[in-house]
Formats: C-alpha cells, structure tokens, sequence
C-alpha cells in the first residue's frame, strides 16, 4: 500500500473556496485527459487520505465504469476490467448518482475488494448535470478511516472536474476522428501507388494498425473457381503467420465474404461460426474486400480483449476496404499490363492528350488578378484537377483539387469531376453551393474508393474579395508585405458522404497580396533525408518570391521543388496556382 499522507483541514470559508479556486484552475489549465486526471488525484488526496485512489470513467459503449487512473494499484490490471452500473461501490454510486461510504467494506455485500487490506471505501459520482462522467473511488486500510466531511469535500471536487473530465473526453475523440481521417486521405494515396502485392499488404497492415490496435491480422483473397477464401496474408503482432484456407460461408471470415457484409463478434467463444487460427484470441471484427461489387477477399482484425471493436472501427475499416480491394486488383492485375506495355502507353499518350484539352494550358486573364499555373503529373497523367470560371468582371471561381490516387482511374475519375465543375458552376455562385452541389453528384456516381480534396475561391474583382470553401484540400498560402498568412480551411473530402454542407471563409484580399494554391504532390514530396518539401522549404522560399511575376514564382517553385527532391521519386502530382492581386 501507498502511505498515506495527513488530512488537510480548512480554517475558515475562505479558505476552503481558494482550495476549490485551485482545483478548477488546475484542472481547467491541464493539456490533456491524462494530465486532468493526475491534476485530480493531487487535489483529492491532498485533502482526503487514503491508500487507493482511482477515477473510473462512464463508457456508453461498454456500458459500465472504466479504471483510467489508479494509485496505489497497478493500471494495467485493469485493462480490461468493466464495472457494470449497480456492481460492486463504485458501480451503486454511478447508478444512484450518490455518494457511498462504506466503514467496514468485508461487512457489505455490495463490495469487490480488489486487496484484501482494504477495509473503508469512498466513492464519489461525477455528474454533469444528470449525466454521469465516472465515478472517484477512495479506500483505506482502517475501518471508518471517511467522514462525513471527506465525502462533502470530495463531492465538491467532483462537482468541479466533471465537465472538464466530460470537455477532455470529446475532445480526446474529436482529435481521434481527425486523425483518422488524415490517415484516411494518407491511405489512399500510398494504397494506389503500390503494385506489387506483398508489398501492398504489408502496407496495409501496418497503416490499418494506425486506425484499430488489433493482435492478429489476415487478408484472405477469393478463389471463384474453388469458391474458397485463399489465405494471402496475416500478422500476429509484428509477426508472419502462415494460415489455412478458409471454404467459401465457413468461419467469420467466410460469413463476411458471403454476406458481403462486416461481421464483427464481441466474444468468439460464444460463437459456433467462429474457427480459431489463433490462440487467445477474444473478438474479431471481418470486413468484405468489395470492389464495384466484385468480391475480391475479406480482411479479418482479431483482439485478445473481449469487445474491443466498435461501431467506429467498423466504420472506418469500411471506408478503408474498398481502397484495400481496389489496389489489390490493381496488383494483381500488374503482370498483364505490364505484357501489355505498349498499348497502355499508347492509351496513356491518348489519355494524357485528352487530359490537356480539359485542363486549362495557358495562364487564364481573369479581372482583377494575374495569373500563374504549373501543373506535372507524377505519371503520364494527372489526378489532379483546377479550372477557372469567370463571370465578366462580377465574379470569377477558382477551383483546384486532387482525386485520391495516381493511376488512370484518378485521371477518368478528375475528368468526370472537370465536366461536372463546368456543368454546376455557372450555376452556384457560392463556393458552399458548389461544394454541396458537387459532392450530391459525386455520390450519385459513386466510384469505390474514390474521393477528391477542393479548394474552391469566390473572387470579386471590383471589391477583392475573396469567398473561399474547403473540402479537406491544403488551405492557400497569402503573401502579404513579405509574410505569410495561411487562412484555416477544414472540410469532408467530396464523394465519401452524403448529405454534407460545407462551410464559407471571406478573406479582404488588398493590392499586391499572392496567393498560393498547391497540391499536397507539392506539399508531401520529400527528399533524400525524409523531409517534405511543404514543410521544410515551401513558405519561406515563397516568402521570397512574392514581388515576382506570377509565371515566375511558379517556374521558380518547380525549379526549387527539384532541386530540393535531389532525384528522389516524385511521389504524387504537382499542380501550382499563383494569384496576384493587381
């Protein structure tokens, strides 16, 4: 047991509400959850003592208390440990949103004594309002070692850190979706760029462990013929595993392939269809490959932890599912066109000279503004996508953009999304209009595992303003009097969910302001030392440039963009677009 250290007592009111004061600063000045949940046990057990001192969170998904911070007891012997509301101290008082104390803890049936030592016990709900956050659990080695007062004193702690604990929580989420989704965008990109197989699936095991901590990994890939799931690749921690086959409708794995469907299970050992392949193993969670509705196999994530996968991780396993089947088609389907080398170069000249009549080739004349563009495409053609629309000297839109992947299909799939630009914008006359409009018919023409990032500007010469709207594309760079101004733009990539809106950001542009658009083939490239060249070089070397002409800051840009890759492989396409306010 920890020792215990003296009661502190309070003089006089004034006293107790500085104490208080202090709590909520503390709490309210802490970084993150973790950092709020140690601020908490330091004010606690400075005025309560005792042995053992745990926060237990409410979790909505496990519908049950949650140990996320102890002392004086291992954290990680409770890992996987869920406390039922109405079970054991802890779990009476988030159910009653009461306090309970407890003198003589071996005495009450309602006790789990985690040491045997412990004979008190304190805890102490946290509510917002009605709504329970967790739970503060204090226990001694004396009997009746809590008063009276130590339970008010705790409950007005309480009272003050829940809605930081609450704020802290949604937070901790809303991080974690961000997260995701720049992975999911980061996936995409490095799935489509990837044609030999093996190196795909290592790909992808490692990038899917970003999104769900799982203990074993397997992609099996549908064998029509034998109608049987053909083992291709699995992972048990960081190791090659070698499994078996699985017959088509078999196992979990095999219910997800003919369902076309995930199947996810919180305890395997309550399931007759499961087959175990690995020891220990407690759920499991099986998600259909499916590419234009060709099943090409199933990827299977297993936990030793029983429950471990959630709605979420489905969720996100099926955005990610369609880019694993289609760049495992993409592999497989390497060795013949690669036979085929001369005609898909031929398809590709043809392709890439139809590309350049969709896209602009000259520097447009827009009222107003001077005008730059430099566009390369990793290969023989692009996924990127820019047009400019202009409406007299009312108004002009803007657009540059990147469809997920480098392969043709991103090329087809930004030449359908240039004839629908040319189809909606004349008649949307907000970038939010437009975003909308366009993201309803992507959707209709909804492609498997295809996306595209936006950028799209509002310009009004006549009062240089600019309107902007931003569906997950790299915000612009401003130069203005020799320093860089980078607005904050953040929206859902076009194609991925329907029914979204998108928001607007007007920015007063002023005679002489530069202003930079760029795709992330700019701003991801690296060089020889692993460093991206939007990161490390970009903003002051456009700082320098901004009294140039258009035209040569893009020529620039390029210039320095290859000399800083110093023959590295380019890794995606480049597309510049320099505005200069005249």
């Amino acid at each position: 047991m920890a020792s215990r250290p003296a009661r502190t007592r309070f003089r006089d009111r004034a006293e107790l509400l500085d104490f208080l004061l202090d709590v909520t600063s503390a709490t309210a000045s802490a970084p993150d959850l973790d950092s709020v949940l140690a601020s908490v046990s330091e004010h606690v057990r400075r005025v309560t003592p005792c042995d053992v001192f745990a926060i237990l969170l409410y979790s909505e998904r496990r519908k049950g208390l949650v140990v996320r911070y102890s002392f004086g007891l291992k954290l990680e012997s409770f890992e996987d440990l869920v406390i039922p509301l109405d079970e054991g101290l802890t779990g009476v008082a988030a159910s009653s949103k009461a306090p309970v104390m407890v003198g003589d803890v071996k005495s009450d049936p309602r006790s789990l004594q985690a040491l045997d030592a412990v004979q008190s016990e304190l805890a102490v709900p946290m509510l917002v309002g009605s709504r329970l956050v967790g739970v503060l659990d204090l226990q001694s080695s004396r009997r009746n070692a809590f008063t009276s007062e130590d339970s008010a004193l705790v409950q007005l702690i309480a009272s003050r850190v829940a809605s930081f604990l609450l704020r802290a929580k949604l937070f901790r989420r809303l991080e974690r979706q961000n997260r995701t989704l720049r992975t999911l965008g980061r996936m995409a990109r490095e799935f489509s760029s990837l044609l030999d197989l093996d190196e795909l699936l290592a790909t992808v095991a490692a990038r899917v462990r970003e999104l769900a901590h799982y203990d074993a990994l397997g992609i099996l890939l549908y064998d029509p013929q034998a109608n049987m799931l053909r083992h291709r690749f699995s992972m048990r921690y960081d190791q090659r595993v070698q499994l078996d086959n699985i017959p088509f409708g078999k196992g979990l794995t095999g219910a997800a392939a003919q369902s076309r469907a995930a199947v996810r299970v919180d305890d395997v050992t309550a399931d007759s269809r499961y087959i175990e392949t690995s020891p220990g193993i407690r759920s499991e969670i099986a998600v259909p490959l499916l590419t234009q509705d060709k099943l090409v196999g199933v990827m299977n994530l297993e936990s030793e932890r029983v429950g471990f996968f959630n709605d979420d991780h489905e969720q996100v396993l099926g955005l990610v599912a369609p880019q694993v089947a289609s760049a495992i088609e993409n592999a497989r389907l390497y060795r013949e066109v690669s036979e085929k080398n001369e005609r898909m170069a031929a398809d590709l000249s043809a392709a890439r000279r139809l590309q350049s009549v969709l896209l602009p080739r000259e520097d447009p004349e827009i009222h107003g503004l001077e005008i730059g563009i430099g566009f390369r495409p990793a290969h023989e053609i692009t996924g990127d996508v820019f047009d400019f629309f202009e409406h007299g000297d009312e108004f002009a839109i803007i657009s540059c953009g990147d469809v997920s992947g480098k392969s043709a299909a991103a090329a087809l799939y930004g030449a359908m999304v240039t004839g629908l630009l040319r189809t909606l914008a004349p008649r949307r006359k907000t970038p939010s209009a437009l975003m909308q409009a366009l993201n309803d018919a992507l959707i209709e023409h909804s492609v498997a595992g295809k996306y595209l990032t936006l950028l799209v500007l509002l310009w009004q010469p006549k009062t240089r303003m600019l309107t902007m709207s931003n569906a997950a594309a790299i915000p612009p760079m401003v130069c203005r009097g020799g320093e860089i101004i980078s607005p904050h733009l953040e929206g859902f990539p076009l194609g991925m969910f329907p029914d979204r809106r998108y928001d607007e950001t007007a920015f007063q542009a002023e005679t002489g302001d530069t202003i930079l658009l760029y795709s992330d083939g700019i701003q991801d490239q690296q060089n020889r030392a692993k460093q991206a060249y939007g990161e490390v070089r970009l903003p002051e070397f456009f700082r320098g440039l901004c009294g140039r002409p258009a035209r040569g800051i893009v020529d620039a840009i390029l210039e320095d963009f290859d000399r800083f890759r110093d023959g590295t492989a380019i890794q995606d396409d480049q597309t510049l677009v320099v505005l200069k306010v005249k």
